[in-house]
């Protein structure tokens, strides 16, 4: 996803850059957030970060942990504000017993990969994942420097030309 205008479509709030280099992404899902007032002020000010956030399945429900959202001075003055509380993911039950099963049985785990808007929403894709090894993670890292230095190459060849 790119970085857009807030008032186009969808735009991206916050990205779990980690995930993509810890995680196989296995499926993806789009899921709605049960925000407070002030949580979403801070959103509009992209104050929210999904560093360290991770996905928790309990009771057939999905909830959203360890998100940060830096509370706005001006927007937090009359509520005790926490940062880091757990916010409920909003999903259809299918997709939650999927999720479920997948997550109990098939030793996946859910984490949270972006944080964005669509339309006056805002949304959190989260996916089904599988831990790299060490050996893996390399092969990526070389990977991703091969098709940066082919780019170059092609540049070159064709700024030449």
């Amino acid at each position: 996803m790119s970085k857009k205008k807030p008032g186009t479509q969808s735009s991206t709030i916050a990205l779990n850059k980690k995930a993509k280099h810890e995680y196989h992404i296995e499926e993806r899902f789009e899921a709605g957030l049960v925000l407070l007032g002030w949580e979403v002020k801070s959103l509009r000010a992209g104050k929210g970060q999904l560093t360290d956030a991770y996905v928790l399945l309990k009771d057939g429900e999905v909830f959203l942990l360890g998100a940060h959202f830096m509370p706005l001075n001006t927007a937090s003055t009359h509520v005790i504000a926490d940062p880091t509380r757990t916010r409920k993911l909003l999903l259809h039950e299918k997709e939650i017993a999927k999720l479920n099963s997948q997550v109990n049985q098939a030793g996946y785990t859910c984490v949270p990969l972006a944080l964005y808007w669509k339309k006056n929403k805002v949304k959190c894709e989260i996916a089904l994942v599988k831990g790299k090894k060490q050996f893996d993670k390399r092969a990526t890292e070389k990977e991703r420097d091969w098709n940066r230095q082919k780019q170059r190459i092609l540049r070159e060849n064709t700024v030449a030309s």
